[in-house]
């Protein structure tokens, strides 16, 4: 935990929470306890506030500072016009604090002059803890220590259900939290969300569907089909409680939750509501931005055409954890009357500057094709001599392949790219793994190399960047394996379904970087 953190859990707290240091200084404060007393903000001493009772105070300080686990413990100070001032305070050392010197973490409530609290301090003041004043208050003190445990317990829900929504990125991901972790810190047993989606991510363009993609568990408002209107009460046995959600002065939907709930404060509901309508506001956001690259990125993908002798289809989607335009590129060539060309390749890195060589280098490949593009090492040869010239510090992974009509041949070569995957019409699959060569770009005079392969009628060539078998900690063989085990999947599929088959083939998996696939498919000489 940071300070940042600090203030930001303990900001909506009603009562005053303080960190202060072995010295005494008041390190942090959350608002309340301003409001409780301005003099309680960083900086100050609470031993200044108490000058007359010293060492009582150091004593219980050093209490606090000993202890893994919040200690009870009074805390009394002076006001400005000399009044006593009474607080129950819970205490425990700030195992997360790493500043020069230790720190107690505070739990203030004010005691009011009838508090059973200020009797036992004035009994214990007045007559040393006398042994018969203990025994006769031992049950008092029994339950005041179970409630404590219970307000321990639930502020650890909400520090757990705070960790949870601070990682939460996606929609889906705001959701899961708020099903799993919602319902304890709520003393639920269950909590659903009902969203209105055109608020939570604006759509782009008005026939945008404002549901976003893989973003389920909560219901839609904004689609009647989806939520018939009107959040439902369908937990047997359970009595719902709906709680609106709003942030930055949007009403994002509503909180239902089933259950027991009435021990829960309404400061407490308050201060769980306004985190789960702030991290839906920050996946949608992200939902938005994510949207917006991936309009981008489309709007940078060349236009295909559609010669005659072969079936395309595309697909791409952005990787999950990125929100910027990306360098992956595909592309279709008519070379000539008896040749197709296909590349695709992927720059590396991210961002705009990634994007725009991109943009160049499909140009550059639209200007090389046309001379020779019936020889596959040499569009590679001269891509390469462009990418070393124009963006010396650039480096870009490709393939580029060329189909004769005549004698149904596809010739290849591969700068560093993971190898196409030709799909036979019965499901079984090969990968066209010859002809490897270092990547586009550090490296100069390179020797690419080419190698042929005979396409069968209805085989379909299935071209995809790294991202489609990528994942994190895991070899890339297990993806290359998944994708032959889809590929069987895939028998009386038309060319667009086989794309969008594969380009989904793991729909629950995050994918951590771009996914740009082209499949073709060679029917039968007309």
């Amino acid at each position: 935990m940071t300070l940042g953190l600090f203030r930001a859990i303990t900001k909506p707290l009603p009562h005053p929470v303080l960190l202060c240091g072995a010295d005494g200084r008041v390190l942090a404060a959350n608002p309340a306890a301003g409001r409780c007393d301005d003099r309680l903000s960083p900086g100050a001493s609470l031993f200044d506030l108490r000058p007359d009772d010293t060492a009582q105070l150091r004593q219980q300080l050093a209490v606090w500072l000993r202890s893994g686990s919040p200690v009870p413990g009074g805390l009394v100070l002076k006001d400005a016009d000399g009044c006593m001032r009474r607080f129950r305070c819970h205490g425990a050392r700030a195992t997360w604090w790493d500043g020069p010197q230790p720190a107690a973490q505070l739990h203030l409530v004010e005691a009011g002059a009838s508090d059973r609290f200020v009797m036992l301090s004035n009994q214990v003041e007045a007559l040393n803890r006398e042994v018969a004043f203990r025994r006769a208050t031992e049950a008092d003190r029994a339950r005041l220590l179970t409630a404590e445990q219970a307000a321990r317990t639930q502020l650890e829900h909400l520090y757990d259900l705070t960790a949870a929504l601070a990682g939460a990125i996606t929609l889906a991901q705001v959701s899961r939290v708020v099903s799993e972790v919602t319902p304890p810190a709520l003393a639920a047993t269950a909590a659903e969300l009902y969203l209105h989606s055109a608020r939570l991510v604006p759509p782009l363009q008005p026939e945008d569907n404002a549901l976003p993609v893989d973003a389920g568990g909560w219901t839609d408002l904004d689609r009647p089909s989806s939520s018939g209107g009107s959040p439902p009460c369908d937990v047997p046995g359970a009595v719902p409680l709906a709680l609106p959600l709003e942030a930055d002065g949007v009403h994002l939907g509503t909180l239902i939750v089933y259950g027991s709930h009435s021990s829960i404060t309404a400061e407490h509901v308050r201060a769980v509501t306004q985190q789960i309508a702030q991290a839906l506001r920050r996946a949608g956001l992200h939902e938005h931005e994510h949207r917006v690259a991936e309009r981008l990125q489309l709007s940078l993908l060349p236009h295909l055409p559609h010669p005659p002798g072969v079936r395309t289809a595309t697909c791409y989607a952005p990787g999950s954890d990125l929100l910027s335009v990306g360098g992956d590129w595909y592309d279709v060539y008519d070379v000539d009357a008896d040749h197709i060309g296909l590349s695709i390749g992927d720059v590396a890195g991210h961002g705009l500057p990634e994007a725009t060589v991109m943009a160049q280098i499909t140009a550059a490949l639209r200007n090389i094709v046309p001379r020779r593009g019936t020889d596959p090492a040499a569009v590679l040869d001269e891509l390469n001599t462009f990418l070393g010239r124009y963006h010396p510090h650039r480096m870009a992974t490709a393939c580029y392949l060329v189909f004769d009509r005549r004698t149904r041949t596809l010739t290849y070569a591969r700068a560093g790219h993971p190898p196409p995957l030709l799909i036979h019409a019965d499901g079984t699959s090969t990968y066209l793994e010859h002809a490897i060569a270092p990547p586009l770009g550090p490296v100069r005079d390179v020797c690419y190399r080419q190698t042929a392969t005979t396409v069968a009628e209805d085989d379909t060539l299935l071209l995809y960047t790294d991202g489609l078998i990528e994942r994190r900690r895991e070899d890339l063989m297990l993806g290359m394996q998944r994708l032959t085990a889809c590929a069987r999947t895939t028998t009386g599929l038309d060319i667009a379904e086989l794309c969008d088959r594969f380009l989904h083939h793991q729909p629950e998996a995050a994918f951590p970087d771009d996914r740009a696939l082209l499949a073709a498919r060679f029917p039968a000489p007309a």
